[in-house]
């Protein structure tokens, strides 16, 4: 054993390194393509509203002093939304970061998590990471989530059950009455964590979020949503977290950092969070592009998981590794999952109408090479 193996926690060797995608200028220096379309991250191609713009006209104010490490301001309006106090909201640079948060936070040597499969992997990477043991609840062969596994696996003590609703990368979501059931059948002492991070793209279509139905229940929850998605902030990442208690959000201020979420990523959210009707419009029209995008895969004859989010999870006809490839040099950036036993599947983000048209061009360019 060398000695930098004898200085690592043996908990990492369980973590593969996280697929954080390729940039634009990464692709440009790889492949040099015509044009490049972004669709592995799931972020928001037409961007924020342009309030958030006016953010940027005195940046001066911003950068010197260190930003308000409560994130008060912004708090305040996302606990009266919610209908909560201040302090059962917590901020964080993207929720991606609470996700780690709760795991150095609440979770023991192992502890058991629950959670979907495939899934976001930092909702198993960040609980093995502190040595629990996650307990993972497979769909079914239609891609949907197993309802009566699930169930049974969240009656038996548990120490968190986290989740995201509508499911990445497979879109697939609970409906109302399916998550109350959930709910409703978990331990009294597990941490409920909701991940609703494509809350804005789901809502509304037999679906809700799980936010009233956690407020009723027995269980400690926290629901996490982001503004890196529908809301168009990705590139300055801020997320936040709604807490059962004002004792679990201030829990969890001791694990965070202090100033983990930076002055413009505050003052831009309070922008961009006055502007719903934008975020309403950039929503609309990725939906009705998802659905032109899933028609024509299904045309092609691929196998397509049902999909809430803003994203399409699909079934490649060969190894999606090599056909990710193929399109990357054809500048189509998707995002091929290396989960097992799906790592034959693509996710593809829906984008712009000619960033989608982009898209399918190289897929067909691609099944004749």
């Amino acid at each position: 054993m060398s000695l930098q193996d004898d200085l690592l926690r043996r908990e990492l060797s369980r973590i593969e390194p996280y697929n954080s995608g390729l940039t634009i200028d990464h692709v440009k220096q790889l492949y040099a393509p015509d044009r490049i379309s972004k669709l592995g991250s799931n972020e928001n191609p037409y961007g924020p509203s342009p309030q958030v713009g006016e953010v940027f006209r005195t940046p001066e104010k911003l950068i010197n002093l260190y930003p308000d490490s409560s994130g008060t301001a912004l708090r305040n309006v996302l606990a009266k939304q919610f209908g909560l106090s201040s302090e059962q909201v917590i901020l964080g640079n993207g929720s991606e970061e609470l996700l780690s948060v709760i795991s150095r936070s609440f979770l023991r040597h192992e502890d058991r998590v629950i959670t979907l499969y495939p899934s976001f992997p930092l909702h198993e990477d960040y609980a093995k990471l502190m040595g629990a043991t996650v307990d993972k609840i497979a769909v079914t062969e239609r891609l949907e989530i197993d309802v009566d596994a699930l169930l049974d696996a969240v009656m038996k003590p548990a120490r968190m059950l986290i989740f995201a609703n509508p499911m990445n990368p497979l879109g697939a979501w609970l409906t109302p009455d399916e998550l109350a059931s959930v709910i409703d059948a978990t331990h009294p002492n597990t941490l409920i964590v909701l991940d609703e991070a494509y809350f804005e793209y789901a809502n509304g279509n037999n679906y809700a979020s799980g936010l009233a139905t956690l407020k009723t229940g027995p269980n400690p929850w926290i629901v996490l949503r982001t503004l890196s998605k529908a809301w168009g902030l990705a590139g300055l990442r801020i997320g936040f977290g709604l807490c059962s208690s004002e004792a679990l959000k201030q829990a969890m201020d001791k694990t965070r950092t202090p100033f983990n979420v930076n002055a413009f990523a505050q003052a831009a959210a309070l922008a961009a969070l006055k502007d719903p009707a934008h975020m309403q419009t950039c929503v609309d029209k990725t939906l009705r592009e998802r659905a032109k995008v899933q028609s024509a895969l299904e045309t092609k004859g691929y196998i397509v998981a049902p999909s809430n989010g803003n994203f399409l999870f699909f079934r490649t006809k060969g190894d999606s590794g090599l056909v990710s490839l193929e399109l990357l040099k054809r500048g189509a950036i998707v995002k091929p999952w290396k989960q097992k036993p799906f790592d034959c599947f693509l996710r593809v983000s829906i984008g712009k109408p000619t960033e989608n048209d982009h898209f399918l061009d190289a897929l067909n360019a691609t099944e004749k090479n």
